[in-house]
């Protein structure tokens, strides 16, 4: 499956073929040791270093075709590499091979009265399939947490960055040879054909679990026609919060990180939300900072009278996931309201609260129903790389089986294993 399909007829069958080399190659990964694992791992990571030439010449034919389309600019910050983020990823690989193996774990053991031993062993889920936009470097990550859980994966990157994400996709096929690993075990879909998107998720009997990275479109459209569990978040609409025991100067570090180090990726804060009784004192150093930065913001009544750049704010920024240099303000009157509305307006990916009150900080991780919950750090800190999980597939803000993060553990199912010495049960 080298060359791209240019026939439409062939898809169907080539994406068969696919499928059933996954779960042929799953297979063999299932029983695979740590160190041929954390070989082909290693050899990713070098094969990438190897190849950064190439893969920055593949992603300039996508980010040229991006600019062309007229990309926003923070579209292009997902889409665009650097030899920066190409190392970025390669240490990502060797991270995810320095981790436990998480196939095989004993994750409870116990003995019946009548003598049978009892084991709940963890196992890797099968094939993933992955649906993907524009961030080309989902492809090394999705493929190595895949590769240490033992499970095969499929890749469907999108147009945006198909040349991109080809010559990663490349370099991981290098490291799985290098080990003796099956190079199925990592496919990349080679169309840029819509329709394998619809092949690949009717693909049942040979995918065992979705993960959709995109706008909500794409992950809508995955939740309804998906034959098989799906991984997914739809929005990444953050929230920090400045509680009314808030320290001025790390208030207003953690939003400025949070909004801007990077615009464009789902942990990035949309809302700032700060107590009434703080408003005055805090927001309008914040403000100015945002501002001075370049960020549109827009805010209730309250905080337009603290800074005539502020812009009115409708229900509908409460909700909205910007991606971009855009930032809603909104004052609430103390911990429960700040509460209600991240519960209300907020899509259970990353909330933060900024305090000096530990009892404030415990009763916001315990009742913001959100994936990932910070007392005073930025919200761009919802990364698996960041939890030291090395790499993540995803943030799934579901509440079946992955939360959070999906690294190599959630990555695994278990079946439990049963010894004996000739018990029967009794009629």
């Amino acid at each position: 499956m080298a060359t791209v399909l240019e026939r439409r007829d062939d898809l169907a069958a080539a994406m068969e073929r696919i499928g059933q080399a996954a779960r042929a190659a799953a297979r063999e990964l299932a029983t695979a040791s740590r160190p041929r694992k954390d070989r082909a791992l290693e050899g990713a990571a070098l094969a990438l270093r190897r190849a950064t030439d190439a893969i920055l010449d593949a992603n300039q034919r996508d980010v040229e075709a991006a600019q062309a389309a007229g990309t926003s600019p923070a579209m292009l910050d997902r889409l665009r590499l650097d030899p920066a983020r190409i190392e970025a990823m390669a240490a990502g690989l060797e991270a995810i091979a320095t981790l436990p193996d998480p196939v095989g774990r004993v994750l409870a053991a116990w003995e019946r009265p009548n003598g049978l031993a009892i084991e709940r062993v963890a196992t890797p889920l099968g094939v993933v399939g992955v649906i993907y936009e524009s961030r080309p470097n989902v492809t090394a990550d999705a493929g190595g947490v895949c590769l240490k859980a033992g499970n095969a994966v499929i890749l469907r990157g999108g147009s945006e960055s198909f040349h991109s994400a080809r010559a990663i996709a490349d370099a991981l096929h290098a490291g799985l040879a290098a080990a003796s690993l099956p190079v199925d075990a990592i496919q990349f879909v080679p169309t840029t054909d819509r329709a394998a998107v619809g092949h690949l998720l009717a693909m049942d009997r040979h995918v065992d679990v979705l993960v959709p990275r995109g706008g909500r479109s794409l992950v809508e459209r995955v939740r309804a026609e998906a034959r098989m569990p799906v991984f997914s978040h739809l929005d990444g609409v953050c929230h920090v919060y400045l509680h009314q025991a808030a320290e001025a100067a790390m208030a207003e570090a953690i939003v400025v990180n949070a909004k801007l180090r990077r615009t464009g990726i789902c942990g990035a804060a949309e809302t700032l939300l700060v107590d009434r009784a703080m408003a005055a004192d805090l927001l309008p150093s914040i403000l100015a900072a945002l501002h001075d930065a370049g960020c549109e913001l827009r805010g209730d009544a309250t905080v337009q009278a603290l800074n005539a750049a502020v812009l009115p704010a409708t229900d509908a920024d409460w909700a909205a996931e910007y991606l971009d240099a855009i930032l809603a303000v909104k004052v609430v009157d103390g911990l429960d309201d700040a509460i209600a509305h991240v519960n209300r307006w907020g899509s259970h990916h990353t909330d933060c609260i900024v305090t000096a009150d530990e009892q404030a900080a415990r009763r916001f991780l315990a009742e913001v129903d959100s994936a990932i919950v910070l007392h005073n750090a930025s919200t761009q800190f919802a990364d698996g790389g960041e939890f030291g999980m090395g790499a993540e597939i995803g943030i799934a803000t579901g509440r079946l089986h992955a939360r959070g993060p999906v690294g190599v553990e959630q990555l695994t199912t278990f079946n439990y294993r049963v010894r004996g010495t000739g018990q029967t049960r009794p009629v």
